[in-house]
């Protein structure tokens, strides 16, 4: 399955009618969520289809179509499922702070309804749209998003998405971090762009003049960016490497410590991007313990290396057992190679650095 979206250009008719669906579908979900709740504490629960179809004909009433409305019911059926399984934290209902922002259609859009520059949506008539190359598949479901930008539509497309890869039997490990966004054992650095510190002037700007469209539009922005670039270094990553193995660091418990560093840096966003183009491309790809890299040698195997947040400033080292000299986080990089791999430390000699010593963004391909 392929997600792409679209940018609407709607007519001042079609944006009130979306905005009114959406205030009629916020009751719909804040009735939903209520009801499993406090049937929840009686111990009654409901299938899926059962709650699909718990308000029928409410649709004429909402002046919205019955799909939409059952669409919402599973929204907030998955919701519960998935913090009755302690996989999420309990749904929240919306308000003005937590608004609803997008109106979902369950159903598939058969092809004769997507022209040109021209969508046709249930109940809203012909949509036009940016113009924009869509991968050839059957568009099984889709989804009306508003965001400070403008209105898209989402689409859910039956295809999948390749591109050329290397043939190559070659193995790296991934450290990941907030002064370079990556470090390969390789002695490839990865830069991190900085997005949020590059655009924090312009927005506090706007924080200051209280322009709340416009401070919403440079976050949509520097989200943006910060996801075209992993985009392009997760490809290229997959692209060069048959075998890649990442560092799983606690980041939840890194932002309490370094708050929007890790944030900004989209850590997390970089390391699905990777894991999900390895398994399409068929590359194997490993999320490895990042306990004790920092600190261990990775031509002994003698914990000799600095830790602690105190020793954060010592980036070079030497190794107190083999006199090795080493950087921080390529040695860091080489010894979760080594724990992918499942190798022993101690029988591990001298690997020599190949590659260059920066990653141009330059380089970087397509997504």
């Amino acid at each position: 399955m392929i997600i792409r979206e679209l940018k609407l250009r709607l007519t001042t008719k079609q944006k009130r009618l979306l905005n009114q669906w959406l205030f009629n579908l916020t009751g719909v979900y804040n009735w939903a969520i209520r009801k499993i709740e406090l049937n929840a504490q009686n111990k009654v629960y409901f299938s899926k289809f059962d709650f699909a179809n718990s308000l029928p004909k409410h649709s004429r009433t909402l002046e919205v179509p019955s799909h939409t409305v059952q669409g919402i019911l599973n929204q907030a059926y998955l919701s519960w499922r998935w913090c009755f399984k302690k996989i999420s934290k309990q749904p929240k209902l919306k308000s003005v702070r937590n608004k609803l922002n997008s109106i979902p259609f369950p159903d598939s859009i058969p092809s004769n309804r997507l022209k040109d520059q021209l969508i046709r949506i249930p109940r809203l008539g012909w949509a036009k749209f940016y113009k924009q190359k869509l991968p050839i598949g059957s568009i099984k479901r889709a989804r009306v998003i508003r965001r400070a930008s403008g209105w898209y539509l989402q689409l859910t497309i039956d295809a999948v998405h390749k591109f050329p890869v290397k043939k190559t039997s070659a193995k790296v490990g991934i450290d990941t971090g907030f002064k370079h966004l990556a470090v390969l054992s390789d002695c490839t650095k990865i830069s991190n762009e900085r997005h949020l510190v590059k655009g924090q002037k312009r927005l506090a700007q706007a924080q200051r003049g209280k322009r709340k469209k416009l401070t919403a539009r440079l976050h949509e922005r520097i989200k943006f960016r910060r996801r075209d670039y992993n985009h392009k270094v997760s490809r290229r990553i997959v692209e060069n490497y048959s075998e890649i193995y990442i560092t799983n660091d606690n980041l939840r418990g890194q932002s309490k410590i370094f708050g929007k560093s890790i944030s900004d840096a989209g850590i997390s966003q970089l390391r699905q991007f990777i894991i999900y183009k390895s398994d399409i491309h068929s590359r194997q790809c490993s999320l490895v313990d990042s306990k004790y890299t920092t600190m261990t040698c990775s031509i002994c195997g003698a914990q000799t290396g600095p830790s602690g947040l105190s020793k954060l400033v010592v980036r070079n080292w030497e190794c107190s057992a083999c006199g090795a000299q080493h950087d921080r986080d390529i040695n860091a990089a080489k010894v979760i190679l080594y724990s992918g791999l499942g190798y022993s430390l101690d029988n591990i000699k001298t690997h020599a650095c190949k590659g260059p010593e920066n990653f141009k963004l330059e380089s970087l391909g397509g997504v």
